[in-house]
Formats: structure tokens, C-alpha cells, sequence
């Protein structure tokens, strides 16, 4: 293998691993719905919550990461340009994520004070890491571009379709994090330039990376032609600056913005998930032209359940709840976080486990990856999701009738929706199948540790001609 294709397979392991710390806080948050009094004055419920979010989405940044640099040297058949500094930027990655983890579970908290927004918490969403990390973070994302787009410059003569997307999306995937610096004392105006952070950094950037990573991992174990991959690339890259900025606007519908984010927000919130569908869907028509042959079952299996379930989660969840007259109701209720989950899970979980199998074929060194133990992963991690969303998705609606149509939104409303026994039975389903969903990662992890096991049937490999690089 490559050196950076090592890195990558680093990268991937510590997703992973973090992916499982993630699930033990999100167990754990689950449980504080259903014994409030938990842990009391000891761990808490806010440091709980931001342990699984945080942890979310570092392991899934990681993962992004290492996929990219275990496909680029493929893609360009040469090694990675500074590939010793991007394994000096993933140990300091794993240190920082080290001590800030520390910091939130011994220190938890300080003084509204620069030496807090420092060195322990900045209190903003889902970027609480102190300011000290967030350096760090800017500092790995500026090394690991680098180390893109010095390689894609020196190896300028194999450039395709969709290394000139990924190079031209690392631009706002640094640019748009610098939103995680301000402290602005004006909450209207804080959470105006917030969503930026959240909305373009985390879906509409990291859309295009998953998307760059999916055609390769179609190419890669369906034999997919490069024209189709990149022709619904092309197509994602054009929705996501034009659906996806507008579609910005329904995060601003109750934050003191004007009025005409109403209409633009609401209709233009759901498109992004379109070209990952079409991609994946296009693809499987192709591949069923010669059998659906692929050397490598579980990727398959993941890669489709990655489009359509982004489709789903992120689409049709997202687009049911982000009109106005609905989001009236609905924000900030166990509804959006049914929403949350189910989006998360569709455009990012999916397409990394997805390479992790890709990874594993090519360690093993087997021609063909298949077995029952993966079967098995899948089938608890998928029910144990769709489970949690829609036990979610029972508490928010319960939340939204009984709490803000009937209710008021008034503080006695949100105390007896608190007890209604749909709000408590939704949230009891949401640790049952959390519990499960945890299944579902020991099984995974134990598959992807174990010898690799041959396909039932072997299957030929994919055709080579199509995953060789041409010219864009």
C-alpha cells in the first residue's frame, strides 16, 4: 500500500473508535430523559449531550479524512505529497481530541471568561471545544489540504472530474470553519453567521467530500464509469451553491431575520440529497447490466443504503419539517432530533462504514469480501436507527401537539407534555433501539477485525477500465 493509504487506514480505525464513544454518550444522554435526576452535580445532562454531538462530528470529519487519503493515491497512482506531515497532523489530532474530551468530562465548566472560551468550553453548538482546539483544527484541515492539492498540482496531467471537485471544495471546508472563532454578545447575529458553520460546513461541504468519496467507492467495487460518477457529482456541487445556501434560510426563520427567508428556506431545504440518490441509483442500473457483480458485498450494501437513506433522512425528514407553518411547531422538539439522526446517519455513517470495508478487502488482501458476521452488523445498526427515529419522531410529534398547538408553548404546557405517554414511550423506544444499534457496532467492529471471509459466490471483479483515471 501507499504511505497515505496507511494514513488513511489510521484515520479510519480512530473514526471507528470514536464512533463508539459517540454511541456510549448518546446511550447515556437517552437515559437522562428517562431519569432526570442522573448523575446529578456530577456529570450532567449539557456535557453528556455535547460529548455525543462533538464526538459525532469529529469521528465522522476523521472519517472523511482518512477515506480521501486512502482513495487519492489510487485515483493519481502515486503517493501523496507530504504524507509524513499529515501523520504528524493525525497524532496531534488524537492528542487534542484527547485532552478536550478530558477537559469536558473533569473540568466541564468555567467562568464566562477568556480564559474559559480558551481553555475550556466556548459554548456555542456542536463547537463547545475550547478555542485552543479549534486552532488545532484549522491547523490539521490548512496540512491536510495542503496535501491535496500539492499532490493533485504534481500530478497535474491525471487530473479528473473529481479531484478538481474535492480540491475546490477544501476551500470552504477551511474558509466556512473560521465561523467557529467569533464570540458575538448578539445572539440574532451570533446564530445568523452559526448556521453557516453548521449548514454549509457540516451538510453542504461534507456533502461534496462524501460525494467524491461515494464515486470512487462505486468505481471502485461496482466497476461504475467515471462519466456517470461524475456527471452526478457535477450536479450535486450545482445544488449544494445554489439549493444549499438558499435552503440555509430555514435555520433563520425565528431568529429575527425578514420575512422572505420564509418562503426561500422552506423550498429550497430539501434538494441537496438529490445527486448522492441519482449517483447510487444510476450506478445500480449500470452494475445490473452485468449481474450487479462486485468483489465486494458489504461496501455494496452500504453504499446503497448511504444514498437512499440520505435521501430519506436528510430529504423527506428534513423537507417535512423545515416548512414554516410546520417548524412553527416542530423546532427545537425530539422531532428534529429524529430529523438529526436519521440525516447523519444517511449522508456520512453509511458511506464510512462503507470504505471501512473497502479498507478491510485490501489489508486482507482477498479478492472478494463477504461472510454472514456483516450481515449481521448491518441488520442491527439499520433497524437499530430506524427504530430510534422513529421513536424520536413519536416524542417530537407528541411534543409539537400537546406542548405548542394545544399547549401554547407555555412552561405548564411543556411540563405535561413532558409526561404524556407518547413523549415517554418515544423516548423509551429511543434507548431500546439505541441499545441495539450498540449491537450493531460491537458486531461490526468484531466483523472488521476479524479474517476476511470469501464471497458465497465469487463474483468477478469489477471492470478495471472504468476506475482508471481520465482526463477531465
Amino acid at each position: 500500500m501507499y504511505e497515505a493509504q496507511k494514513l488513511g487506514i489510521k484515520y479510519l480505525t480512530a473514526a471507528a473508535t470514536l464512533f463508539g464513544v459517540m454511541i456510549i454518550f448518546g446511550l447515556l444522554s437517552s437515559l437522562y430523559y428517562l431519569f432526570p435526576g442522573m448523575l446529578y452535580n456530577i456529570f450532567d445532562f449539557n456535557m453528556s449531550k455535547t460529548m455525543h454531538i462533538d464526538t459525532l462530528v469529529i469521528w465522522i470529519l476523521m472519517g472523511l479524512m482518512g477515506a480521501i487519503y486512502y482513495y487519492l493515491p489510487k485515483e493519481l497512482e502515486q503517493e501523496v505529497v507530504g504524507v509524513k506531515i499529515g501523520n504528524v497532523a493525525f497524532w496531534v489530532f488524537c492528542v487534542s481530541v484527547a485532552l478536550v474530551a478530558i477537559t469536558f468530562l473533569f473540568v466541564q465548566m468555567g467562568q464566562a471568561n477568556e480564559f474559559s472560551l480558551w481553555f475550556i468550553n466556548q459554548g456555542r453548538k456542536y463547537v463547545e471545544a475550547p478555542r485552543w482546539a479549534a486552532v488545532g483544527i484549522t491547523a490539521i484541515m490548512l496540512a491536510f489540504s495542503w496535501n491535496i492539492i500539492a499532490t493533485c498540482v504534481k500530478a497535474k496531467h491525471k487530473m479528473t472530474g473529481i479531484l478538481w471537485v474535492l480540491c475546490l471544495d477544501l476551500i470552504p471546508l477551511v474558509v466556512v470553519y473560521l465561523d467557529a472563532y467569533p464570540a458575538d454578545t448578539n445572539i440574532s447575529r451570533d446564530l445568523y453567521w452559526w448556521w453557516w458553520l453548521v449548514h454549509m460546513w457540516v451538510e453542504s461541504t461534507w456533502e461534496v467530500l462524501i460525494g467524491c468519496i461515494m464515486a470512487w467507492v462505486l468505481m471502485d467495487v461496482m466497476g461504475t464509469s467515471r462519466k456517470i460518477v461524475e456527471a452526478w457529482l457535477y450536479i450535486e456541487v450545482m445544488l449544494v451553491l445554489g439549493a444549499g445556501i438558499l435552503g440555509l434560510g430555514h435555520h433563520y426563520f425565528w431568529i429575527g431575520t425578514p420575512d422572505y427567508w420564509l418562503s426561500i428556506g422552506g423550498f429550497f431545504s430539501a434538494l441537496e440529497p438529490l445527486p448522492l440518490l441519482g449517483m447510487v441509483v444510476h450506478a445500480t442500473y449500470d452494475a445490473g447490466m452485468h449481474r450487479l457483480q462486485t468483489a465486494n458485498r458489504p461496501a455494496y450494501y452500504w453504499i446503497t443504503t448511504e444514498a437512499f437513506l440520505n435521501f430519506i433522512g436528510a430529504g423527506i425528514w428534513g423537507f417535512m419539517m423545515t416548512l414554516p407553518q410546520i417548524n412553527m411547531f416542530s423546532h427545537g422538539t425530539q422531532w428534529t432530533a429524529s430529523h438529526g439522526h436519521f440525516a447523519f446517519y444517511g449522508a456520512y455513517v453509511c458511506g464510512i462504514i462503507a470504505v471501512l470495508y473497502v479498507a478491510k478487502q485490501k489489508v486482507a488482501g482477498v479478492p472478494t469480501l463477504g461472510g454472514h458476521r456483516w450481515k449481521w452488523a448491518y441488520g442491527l445498526l439499520n433497524i437499530g436507527m430506524v427504530g430510534m427515529v422513529m421513536g424520536l419522531l413519536l416524542a417530537g410529534m407528541a411534543q409539537a401537539f400537546f406542548e405548542r398547538a394545544a399547549g401554547g408553548s407555555t412552561l405548564m404546557a411543556y411540563t405535561i407534555a413532558s409526561e404524556n405517554p407518547w413523549f415517554t414511550s418515544g423516548l423509551w423506544a429511543r434507548t431500546g433501539f439505541g441499545l441495539l444499534f450498540a449491537a450493531g457496532y460491537v458486531v461490526l467492529v468484531i466483523d472488521l477485525l476479524k479474517k476476511a471471509v470469501p464471497q458465497e459466490k465469487t463474483a468477478p471483479a469489477p471492470i478495471v477500465a472504468h476506475a482508471q483515471p481520465e482526463p477531465a
